[in-house]
């Protein structure tokens, strides 16, 4: 039900990006899908990628701060609302959504990383909606 996701912390500045990119470029890793949120000091890398483990080595390697968490990714069927009902449910539950951005997948639905304050509290939440969840296992296939 989760997958690992890939958190780079870095430098706001020019080059930091593209340094972080390149390693895994290098490695032959596949990215799937990022994030970057920043300020003016720093920014969060976040990404799903074909091999998680090996990122956060190659990454730690090149002297970035590179660490693995835990989220959930859902596929949605393109219609209005089916973000709302799996948001409404979490809410419900008291559990609090940290971050989510998309993710592009193979096929036609639509597809949505959630970081919630507690994944276990949130798989748990989501249960009785008979959602389709993404695999680690999947990941590694794009």
């Amino acid at each position: 039900m989760f997958i690992k996701q890939v958190s780079v912390f870095l430098e706001n500045s020019a080059g930091r990006l593209q340094s972080a990119l390149q390693v895994l470029k290098s490695e032959n890793i596949n990215i799937v899908s990022l994030s970057l949120a920043d300020t003016n000091d720093y920014g969060m890398l976040r990404m799903i990628v074909a091999d998680a483990e090996k990122a956060k080595e190659a990454l730690k390697a090149a002297g970035l701060s590179a660490h693995l968490t835990d989220v959930v990714a859902i596929r949605l069927p393109h219609t209005v609302g089916s973000l709302q009902d799996v948001l409404l449910k979490v809410a419900n539950a008291g559990i609090n959504v940290e971050y989510m951005y998309a993710l592009s997948t193979k096929d036609e639905k639509a597809c949505i990383v959630i970081k919630p304050e507690n994944a276990k509290d949130c798989s748990d939440a989501l249960k009785d909606l008979n959602l389709d969840y993404l695999t680690n296992e999947e990941i590694q296939n794009f």
